[in-house]
């Protein structure tokens, strides 16, 4: 087997590439995986027992600042540096929706804002999120057209 690009077929490329790939343990990377996300939730819950506890909010109305605040978070550790590093450590774990979320739009602003405000941040921001922005919009369209046909109330009150 030669290695150069005219007598390397794909069974050549597979088998050298396998041969290089770092090993992969499932349990490891599921066990960082929900201790990573198991945290990520535990800060979470206890910012909501924060505000229940010191603004004498209930749980509904502690659940968006308690958001808000893990957004916070994300982004300033995104900004250091320190949240890619959870997040390579951690893999899955790191994407708890609002916090993996908030590193997403944080690192493509960041990454982009050499280009200028505009054509940078604000363009290149919203290339990685503007499809779950969309999606999240249309499936919120969607149910509440079949709440309105059949009546349904949202429970809110």
């Amino acid at each position: 087997m030669k290695l150069n690009s005219v007598s390397l077929d794909a069974e050549d490329y597979k088998r050298i590439a396998k041969k290089h790939e770092p090993s992969r343990s499932v349990f490891s990377n599921c066990a960082r995986a929900f201790l990573v996300g198991g945290v990520i939730c535990t800060i979470g819950q206890a910012i909501q027992e924060f505000f229940k506890a010191v603004f004498d909010m209930s749980e509904r109305e502690a659940a968006n600042p308690t958001v808000a605040v893990l957004i916070i978070i994300s982004i300033i550790l995104t900004s250091m540096g320190v949240y890619d590093k959870i997040a390579q450590w951690a893999g899955a774990g790191s994407a708890v929706p609002v916090t993996g979320f908030a590193n997403s739009m944080c690192s493509s602003a960041l990454e982009s804002r050499s280009e200028g405000l505009v054509l940078g941040v604000g363009a290149n921001m919203f290339k990685l999120a503007g499809s779950v922005i969309v999606f999240g919009v249309v499936a919120a369209f969607v149910i509440g057209i079949i709440y309105a046909i059949f009546g349904i109330q949202g429970g809110h009150s």
